[in-house]
């Protein structure tokens, strides 16, 4: 039997009011199926060994950038050829105003070239329906427009290939943001980054009864969103089979 090339994989997750605990486990179970993973999980950027030493990288954060450093590290990955699969709110971040608005500062410029978006707002969870854009590329083959429960990302994006997508219209409650005209907005995208690139999957909300502290003792309602459908977890799947680098590739 031949001997599957090992790939090693840096699982990022962490940042606030999202149940952490709920998405890692998930995820985790799903690269559990591919044997030939060695993942190393951390929470934050600061790693830099487990960012030089992988293949294939996997965020979901939420209001986590990295610093310096890490940026360059990044950026330094990607030209080698990291395949970077990006997951809900990786490209937010948040300030929470004395008005009671959240304000979405930008991000790092190297940042938001990495990304090629960054998150503005959302309207409250609520079922929205996702459009296939590409119905050609092998990420969205076979699967038809759906609807799906969670929160609608409302991005500032660049130029990105878009595979699926959303559309909306109107005002939203509690952003800065607030007015948006009719547009598409990029739910699951690609951006080519020197030898590597970026997949971005907007969908994924979750939280539980805690995960608002210290904004809110208790959050009354355990919310699990778009991990609740099969899509969701098919884009998934097709998402980790394409972070990892073609066999016989080298860094």
């Amino acid at each position: 039997m031949t001997q599957a090339q090992r790939c090693n994989v840096l699982l990022i997750c962490g940042g606030k009011y999202h149940d952490i605990d709920f998405a890692r486990l998930e995820l985790l179970k799903l690269l559990a199926e591919h044997d030939h993973l060695r993942v190393v999980v951390r929470d934050d950027y600061r790693d830099l060994q487990a960012l030089a030493g992988c293949d294939l990288l996997i965020t979901y954060t939420c209001d986590v950038v990295p610093g310096a450093s890490q940026l360059s590290a990044l950026e330094q990955r990607l030209r080698e050829g990291l395949r970077w699969f990006a997951l809900h709110g990786t490209n937010s971040v948040l300030q929470f105003l004395h008005n009671g608005r959240v304000d979405t500062p930008p991000l790092p410029p190297a940042l938001r070239r990495m990304l090629g978006s960054q998150f503005v707002g959302h309207p409250p969870i609520g079922r929205f329906r996702v459009e296939v854009t590409d119905p050609r590329h092998p990420l969205v083959a076979g699967i038809d427009a759906f609807d799906i429960e969670d929160e609608p990302y409302l991005l500032e994006a660049d130029d990105v290939q878009c595979l699926l997508h959303t559309e909306f219209e109107g005002r939203i409650k509690g952003f800065v943001k607030r007015d948006w005209p009719r547009r598409r907005h990029p739910v699951f995208y690609l951006q080519p980054r020197g030898r590597g690139g970026v997949l971005y999957l907007t969908l994924g909300h979750c939280r539980g009864h805690y995960d608002m502290l210290p904004l809110l003792d208790y959050y009354p309602k355990v919310e699990r969103c778009a991990w609740e459908s099969p899509v969701y977890y098919e884009l998934l799947r097709r998402g980790i089979r394409w972070a990892q680098p073609p066999a016989g590739s080298q860094r």
